[in-house]
């Protein structure tokens, strides 16, 4: 662990991240109304509400979203209450939008959600449903990198200091024996924080040797040349762990349940839509990425990435507090106090009605 002056400063650097993305990245867009979810004749709002703001990544891992969106399914169960979107490229910024209140519930990852819990000392956020497992791989450059041992000394991108992926890659070099300065990201192997956008680009130019990331860029990564080292997934007890979860704000959750609830039953429905049609499932998640972004992934990226991700209800609560002792670990986060972060009542609720079985919040729900 490091001295308690080089961690506050670590602290002070993740807690600045919200701002310095938003003014350096422009993070946090609108999502583009396609037109696709029309209001039924004479559904009513819910809770009164005109609308319900939803956020979430341009990534695949969040495809539950994406799914969502473009069939309709948020809209179907909202009723005349408007489902708005925007999207992210970042857990910070989706952080800070759902404290302004600029989204109302939102997929993200587990490191973000982590974090904003924590700052806010328990008072902003509940993870409210689990969403996608898997999806995150080490891609590396084939004739610089053999084997695992040769990523010592190498150049490895991952998203954003302090990010999901970030945390994992940093707890998987320690494991190693290696030692790296966990903000800086110098030492035994150079950890160079690149925004996922252009990883690929980073890649191709030479100027990093491989990355540890997130789908779609690490199948985008061997559409370049790269070689899966490491599926993040094998790491795992069960292959299972979680990549993206659903928050809401604490203060949205208690004044208006029956939004939320909607919402996660429409979560719970293109789970298993998604399930019971990957095909039609990834074609759906891939034109909202254009829809959003203006460009669909190609099928030499799209298929690969598809097939290493699990949707699933299951928020995996265990694997996160695990996630949370790798930060602490690589000194990215004091020890978080986490009880209360989950509250899955209204999702155990959706899924009995559903006759699915319940989910486990791992004593860290709402007591």
């Amino acid at each position: 662990m490091p001295a308690p002056s080089a961690l506050r400063r670590t602290l002070a650097v993740i807690a600045a991240l919200p701002l310095l993305t938003l003014a350096a990245c422009g993070y946090g867009s609108d999502a583009k109304d396609d037109g696709t979810a029309k209001v039924a004749a004479g559904a009513k709002k819910i809770d009164g509400l005109d609308s319900v703001k939803i956020g979430y990544f341009g990534n695949l891992t969040h495809a539950t979203a994406l799914v969502a969106n473009q069939k309709g399914f948020f809209q179907k169960e909202l009723g005349a209450t408007k489902a708005s979107y925007a999207t992210f490229n970042a857990g910070p910024s989706e952080i800070e939008a759902l404290n302004s209140g600029s989204i109302d519930i939102g997929w993200i990852g587990p490191s973000p959600a982590i974090n904003g819990y924590t700052k806010s000392k328990g008072t902003n956020l509940r993870i409210i449903g689990g969403s996608a497992s898997g999806g995150v791989k080490l891609v590396v450059n084939p004739k610089k990198i053999k084997s695992l041992k040769d990523v010592k000394g190498k150049k490895i991108a991952t998203p954003q200091l302090g990010n999901t992926q970030d945390v994992a890659f940093l707890n998987w070099i320690s494991e190693q024996g290696w030692k790296v300065d966990a903000e800086s990201g110098a030492g035994d192997v150079s950890v160079v924080r690149t925004d996922n956008k252009v990883t690929p680009d980073a890649y191709k130019s030479g100027s990093i040797d491989g990355a540890w990331v997130p789908e779609p860029t690490a199948s985008k990564l061997v559409a370049e040349g790269g070689k899966v080292l490491l599926d993040e997934a094998d790491l795992w007890p069960d292959k299972k762990f979680v990549i993206t979860n659903i928050i809401v704000s604490q203060k949205f959750l208690k004044e208006h349940p029956k939004a939320v609830e909607a919402v996660l039953k429409a979560s719970v429905e293109t789970n298993k839509w998604i399930n019971a049609n990957p095909d039609e499932a990834k074609a759906a998640a891939n034109k909202q990425l254009e829809a959003d972004s203006g460009k669909a992934l190609p099928t030499d990226v799209l298929d690969p990435a598809w097939k290493s991700i699990q949707f699933t209800n299951d928020p995996l609560a265990s694997t996160l507090n695990t996630e949370a002792e790798h930060a602490v670990k690589a000194g990215l986060l004091e020890d978080p106090l986490l009880d209360g972060i989950y509250d899955l009542t209204l999702l155990n609720k959706v899924l009995k009605a559903d006759g699915e079985s319940t989910v486990d919040d791992a004593g860290l729900g709402v007591k």
